[in-house]
């Protein structure tokens, strides 16, 4: 199949598609395409329209590809398309901050680390699609463990768990940092 329809064919496939697309799905609709070629040709789409100055573009999202808008273009597609705008709470991106961390993880483990019971908070984040239950742990009343989705890794803009920030990236003071604004608040009392 000539590179000019490989590249035409993948571009419509990422124009209808609402999810970001893997290589296998491509594969699978180009009759099982080498993946080099693939990537070149999304590569080679991707160069194609920024250098045409288009108002939207290729990333890679969610272990897939996905057609995008520019971000430049977000006040007048904001007017056109009302979004939601419930945004998450803190004890709900603190939850799920744990859960992204340190998946599979269960509910007695998590409220052991935030010190507050989080069943609302879990679904809540169920109910958004952000977190799946991933099975059951292998201990006493096999609790139910949780770990993020797809869903979480778009909504977030990222590729894969991996390019979360590390841990280590945070001092112990970054992670102290409310108990010392408490203290200060306590001292002046």
């Amino acid at each position: 199949m000539a590179e000019k329809k490989i590249k035409k064919i993948i571009e419509a496939l990422l124009f209808v598609s609402e999810r970001p697309l893997t290589i296998e799905n491509f594969r699978q609709a180009l009759d099982g395409l080498e993946e080099e070629r693939i990537k070149e040709a999304i590569d080679e789409l991707s160069r194609d329209y920024i250098k045409d100055e288009r108002s939207f573009g290729i990333t890679e999202l969610a272990g897939g590809y996905q057609m995008v808008t520019n971000p430049e273009f977000a006040p007048w597609i904001s007017k056109l398309f009302k979004q939601d705008e419930s945004r998450l709470s803190t004890p709900s991106l603190e939850t799920l901050a744990i859960i992204s961390y340190r998946q599979p993880i269960t509910r007695s483990e998590i409220e052991k680390i935030r010190g507050v019971n989080v069943e609302g908070v879990l679904k809540t984040l169920l109910d958004k699609n952000l977190i799946k239950i991933r099975g059951r742990k292998d201990a006493p009343g096999r609790p139910i463990t949780y770990g993020t989705t797809e869903i979480f890794l778009k909504h977030f803009g990222l590729k894969g768990l991996e390019q979360l920030p590390k841990l280590h990236d945070f001092t112990e003071h970054d992670l102290e940092f409310e108990k010392e604004v408490d203290k200060d608040a306590l001292d002046k009392k």
